[in-house]
């Protein structure tokens, strides 16, 4: 059984549709990217999934042992987030909150935890700075590294490099596929579609309806691929 199921899904708010007729799953292992154009209700369908969001109509379920309390989740970032004056390790410490439930207080597991994430993010060193103080790049894998602190099995990510430059862009496309290589499902909206081709292993193509659901190499092969992607070609 997949780890998330959604059948016929109706996404919209305030009693307008802004996409409809979603269908897809997510198996263990998945790298799913989320394509399309502005408005087409990408970041609703990820708060959907993430059952933030109710649906219009249709239903989003888990499966394969996995419960909400095991997601992680990186959404896009805002202005008030980017100048939070936290330090970089209370940040991520706090992807543990899930985990204790009721106890008032982190214990040696949650700890231990977060420093092995944040060691394989290369950002145990930075542990004591202040979070609004950091570069983009460095302030997106903290908020990975908190992501990841939740979860050992699906992350979800909302266009995780929006306002990085080249270089940090290329750095955490690679982390995440990594990450994925190393069992983790992934699911990712994205508008950097050559990206989406090279890394993702499904593609789910939204408009005003779902216009492709599948493998990567059936993306490239269908009608949503010919139109979308020749204009991207042309940007």
């Amino acid at each position: 059984m997949a780890y998330i199921t959604c059948k016929d899904l109706v996404l919209g708010y305030d009693g307008r549709i802004v996409s409809k007729g979603i269908n897809f799953s997510v198996g263990i292992g998945d790298y799913l990217c989320i394509v399309g154009e502005n408005g087409a209700g990408k970041s609703t369908l990820m708060k959907t999934v993430l059952k933030l969001n109710q649906p219009m109509e249709g239903s989003v379920e888990y499966g394969d042992g996995l419960s909400r309390k095991e997601l992680g989740y990186l959404p896009q970032q805002t202005v008030v987030q980017k100048d939070f004056p936290a330090s970089v390790y209370e940040i991520v410490l706090s992807g543990n909150l899930s985990r204790i439930g009721a106890r008032p207080f982190y214990g040696r597991k949650e700890k231990d935890r977060t420093k092995e994430i944040m060691e394989k993010l290369s950002i145990w060193d930075l542990r004591d700075r202040c979070y609004r103080d950091l570069s983009g790049g460095q302030q997106q894998r903290v908020l990975l590294s908190r992501a990841l602190v939740a979860t050992e099995k699906l992350l979800l990510l909302d266009e995780p490099v929006s306002g990085l430059d080249p270089k940090v862009t290329a750095e955490m496309y690679q982390l995440i596929r990594d990450l994925n290589k190393d069992g983790l499902t992934v699911i990712m909206i994205s508008h950097d579609i050559s990206m989406a081709i090279q890394y993702a292993s499904h593609i789910l193509h939204l408009g005003r309806k779902q216009l492709f659901y599948g493998k990567t190499e059936d993306y490239l092969q269908s009608d949503a691929w010919k139109i979308f992607g020749k204009a991207v070609e042309e940007e």
